[in-house]
């Protein structure tokens, strides 16, 4: 069924894909050169995000084909799947993100890669800020078409502390059908989950090129799977305790 404009909701998305191309490659390209340096150099990659941004905290962390060197760092607050309005509520409370940070403790050579699609609210903007203080250099992956959209709710916006931005070139509000009133199809998970697959992808392409074997996760349900993946665990699970529950 089309809409109003004639333009069925794939086209718009690929649309948007291309866009987020456009306008973020060459961030993209800088932000896995700086993955790559990190864990070459014995660093871990520090995740975050609050509310539905926590898909892609799921998303960087033990996945198959993605880096073992990522640490989930959350509140449980900010998890909206038992309490939806706490989640909310935490997101927008000045302190959460900072105790997230100093329990975490990063430290160079880390980094941190912060997902907000408005990049707004005092979470994510006190974990990059506090991260960036540690001389930990920071990857948010946001949208600014988002964020010019967006109720301020602290005194800087996550792009504020961020040394490299990927703009996923999400509009204000998330929503994209229909074209001239947009209520539903959000489109954030689908852009931020395809700029970090092409992080991924220039990680991976940089890597060869540099002749070494960046650690990553294998599927479980491969042959061989389960064998890489412990010896990646025992590497791991003193820096990431997410990984054997602290055990």
């Amino acid at each position: 069924m089309r809409d109003a404009a004639g333009q069925r909701l794939p086209g718009r998305v690929r649309a948007l894909l291309d866009d987020l191309d456009a306008a973020s490659g060459e961030a993209i390209g800088a932000a896995a050169a700086l993955l790559l340096d990190a864990v070459q150099a014995g660093g871990i990659v520090h995740v975050a995000g609050a509310g539905h941004s926590l898909v892609m905290v799921c998303e960087t962390f033990y996945r198959a084909g993605g880096l073992a060197a990522v640490r989930p760092i959350w509140a449980p607050d900010v998890l909206p799947l038992d309490d939806a309005m706490r989640s909310t509520r935490a997101e927008r409370r000045t302190g959460v993100g900072r105790a997230v940070v100093k329990e975490a403790a990063p430290a160079p050579p880390d980094v941190a890669v912060v997902f907000s699609t408005s990049g707004s609210n005092p979470y994510p903007v006190e974990i990059a800020e506090e991260c960036a203080a540690r001389d930990v250099p920071v990857v948010a992956v946001t949208s600014a078409r988002a964020a010019s959209g967006a109720a301020a709710r602290a005194a800087t916006m996550l792009a504020d502390h961020a040394a490299i931005v990927v703009d996923t070139r999400v509009p204000p509000g998330d929503v994209l059908h229909p074209p001239d009133a947009p209520r539903t199809a959000a489109v954030s998970t689908i852009l931020a989950a395809y700029a970090w697959s092409r992080i991924l992808a220039d990680l991976d392409d940089l890597a060869a090129a540099r002749g070494v074997e960046p650690p990553r996760w294998t599927s479980a349900n491969v042959p061989g799977g389960d064998e890489r993946n412990t010896a990646l665990i025992a590497r791991y699970r003193h820096r990431v305790p997410e990984l054997t529950g602290g055990e």
